[in-house]
């Protein structure tokens, strides 16, 4: 699976980049036809702490599924954004049963 990120407005250190793709790549233990996945990573320019929006978006034959989360860390969107996807990933292997 290819795993894409994007980092709108400001530059992304390799560390975050390696926790994204690790983590989004446990996503096809779930579903093992997933062709690729975009993520986007946004601050949001708000005196409020949960300023980082994460935006993933994955590419099954024949769908598309898009989560977005906002936290304070990056880290925490994307696993929260990934527990979600999960659980999606989950229903539409149950569907094509």
């Amino acid at each position: 699976m290819k795993v894409n990120v994007n980092a709108v407005n400001f530059t992304i250190d390799r560390k975050l980049v390696d926790f994204i793709q690790q983590r989004l790549s446990k996503l096809e233990k779930f579903y093992d036809k997933i062709v690729s996945t975009d993520a986007f990573l946004k601050v949001e320019n708000t005196s409020d702490k949960e300023n980082k929006i994460v935006e993933i978006k994955i590419h099954v034959p024949g769908d598309d599924f898009m989560v977005k989360k906002q936290c304070k860390s990056f880290e925490e969107a994307v696993e929260m954004a990934a527990e979600s996807l999960e659980r999606v990933l989950v229903k539409r292997k149950e569907k094509n049963r």
